[in-house]
């Protein structure tokens, strides 16, 4: 017996129990042979919750056994970006001598805080001092960098000793100058395709993608941006938390969906937007789009004939459309080109530092937004009562509320206004985060991008032809995530009628449960992405290279079991 529940929108908030208690929930079924109850249980838990579950299964299966977990489940990177770690851990040296240098106590560890006149001068003797170590070899290189580009010396040297000290609070607290300008040609260079904005664009640097989402959000409902019962598209498949942020009683939208349905000749899932999927979007009663591009979890970028699409249906049709776009797998893709850069006037981009250096635990990411924009533009045409209602939300702000840009009003929601003054990221990881955008700067040959496209498509290839299928090259193809249509592979090695007999027997959250149980590989179910019922999720990103091939061996043989079952069932009838 299968569902046809769509556990891609039942939002986390909403799920009946904690993974626990759906465990034992399941457990029961399982024992009393219910496999129905087993389908509804597993249907009520978010796609994060069933990977856990099936975590601790495949735990379990790998006791007293010599088989491996392979969880390829979570996006997780099982790399790191080395050289900015290390250039930060010897700028903290130099930030120490700094600090020293202005008062010390030795006795009872305390020093003074960094100093600025003549540290430009101080660095390059300290750096000549260790000029035959790599980290000391690229902060010359950034040093050199900066000053060609008019950096003044004393200034950014001192936010970088001020910041890796972190001896005070953000200032400007939604990024620091120096970060805001290194980051920014950063962007232009892996969002842009190189193609600089008319005007940097401002940046408020977040705790990560996650706390990114969480801000834009709450700051457009604050702001009346978007409204209890407004019309909002996805464009589908998408990452989850898009998925059930517009449900939870918070925001209440109505949501419409933006669905990647095309295919190539040989039936094969291609992800792009048919036209009439686009057309959705004409209706001006449609105020906000959010996307991840390239997509999570297909790992496609958008073509151009569907940007250009999109950028004709919002001049000509939705001028007043607000965009939000996760671009945090654009460095995956060569010639990646956002939708900032098409449509700077109506985006919001939320890019994170954390796949592409191997960085999470840092969460660094930022919110970048073009000085002329929609948001401003709607805040600026509200009703009379929205404003005052406005004004008294940000009264300790500034007195000329309507004068404070939204990325600014961001950094006051964040802190829930009245803590505005304490808001920013912490300004070590400010540091950390500019070190990493210098390191692709200086790397003019793209050689870091053109590996870490190399490693994952290499991974991405060894998954499908262990499913046994050369994947043809695509350009737009990241390969950080994988969705492998369980519904095509099924059809095409056994039948139609085989996958009839499959879907009527069984859940296609069977595919992943058995998988963990009986192989130890844990993969994320489709169908909580919005991706199609029967498909599943491959992380390309958090196993070693050869894991992939076990993994879609894995896949296969679980395959021929079913159909072994479905020919035994089928000759007895």
């Amino acid at each position: 017996m299968s569902t046809e529940t769509n556990r891609a929108a039942v939002p986390q908030d909403a799920a009946s129990a904690s993974t626990a208690a759906n465990r034992e929930r399941i457990e029961r079924a399982i024992l009393a042979n219910d496999q129905h109850a087993f389908e509804e249980s597993l249907a009520a838990m978010s796609p994060f919750e069933v990977k856990n579950l099936l975590v601790s299964y495949a735990k379990e299966g790998t006791e007293d056994t010599s088989r491996t977990l392979l969880n390829a489940g979570r996006g997780n990177p099982n790399w790191i970006n080395t050289l900015p770690r290390e250039a930060f851990f010897l700028l903290g040296t130099f930030a120490m001598d700094e600090a020293r240098r202005t008062a010390s106590i030795p006795a009872y560890d305390l020093a003074g805080m960094p100093a600025q006149p003549g540290c430009g001068e101080r660095f390059l003797t300290f750096l000549e001092a260790h000029k035959a170590e790599k980290p000391a070899q690229f902060l010359r290189r950034c040093y050199d960098y900066l000053v060609s580009e008019g950096f003044a010396p004393d200034e950014f040297v001192h936010e970088w000793t001020s910041g890796i000290s972190g001896d005070l609070y953000p200032y400007p607290d939604r990024i620091l100058p120096y970060t805001q300008k290194i980051v920014n040609r950063y962007l232009v260079k892996a969002l842009d395709d190189g193609d600089a904005p008319a005007a940097p664009y401002d940046l408020f640097a977040t705790e990560g993608g996650t706390a990114a989402m969480c801000y834009l959000f709450y700051c457009l409902k604050c702001n009346y941006l978007v409204n209890p019962g407004d019309r909002i598209a996805l464009m589908t498949p998408i990452f989850t938390p898009y998925l059930n942020i517009p449900t939870l009683n918070d925001y209440d939208l109505d949501v419409t969906y933006i669905n990647a349905t095309t295919r190539n000749a040989d039936g094969l899932h291609t992800w792009q937007y048919p036209d009439e999927e686009l057309e959705k979007l004409a209706d001006p009663a449609v105020k906000l789009l959010c996307l991840v591009n390239p997509s999570n979890p297909p790992s496609v970028a958008m073509d151009e004939a569907s940007r250009q699409k999109l950028v004709a249906i919002v001049s000509e049709k939705n001028p007043n459309l607000l965009i939000i776009t996760d671009d945090v797998y654009g460095t995956f893709v060569p010639h990646y080109r956002s939708l900032l850069a098409d449509l700077p006037y109506n985006t919001a981009s939320v890019y994170s530092f954390s796949k592409y250096f191997g960085a999470t635990g840092w969460r660094l990411a930022v919110i970048a937004t073009a000085p002329k924009n929609v948001f401003d533009d709607r805040i600026a045409a509200l009703p009379a009562d929205k404003k005052q209602a406005l004004v008294k939300r940000y009264a300790c702000l500034t007195d000329h509320i309507e004068s404070v840009k939204f990325t600014d009003r961001m950094v006051a929601d964040s802190r829930l206004v009245a803590l505005n003054g304490t808001a920013g990221l912490g300004t070590p990881q400010q540091v950390m985060m500019s070190l990493f955008a210098l390191y692709c700067l200086l790397d003019t040959e793209d050689a870091y991008r053109a590996e870490m496209q190399r490693l994952v498509q290499g991974r991405l290839g060894l998954l499908w032809k262990s499913l046994g299928w050369t994947l043809e090259p695509d350009p737009l193809r990241a390969g950080y995530y994988s969705v492998i249509d369980l519904e095509i592979w099924a059809t095409r090695l056994y039948g139609a009628d085989f996958f009839a007999w499959l879907k009527k027997n069984y859940d296609s959250l069977d595919i992943v449960v058995r998988l963990a149980r009986d192989t130890g590989v844990v993969l994320m179910d489709g169908a909580g992405f919005d991706a199609p019922e029967w498909s599943v999720r491959v992380s390309l990103a958090n196993l070693d290279t050869k894991d992939y091939a076990a993994i879609g061996a894995a896949i296969g043989a679980m395959l021929d079991d079913y159909a072994q079952a479905w020919k035994a069932e089928t000759a007895q009838s």
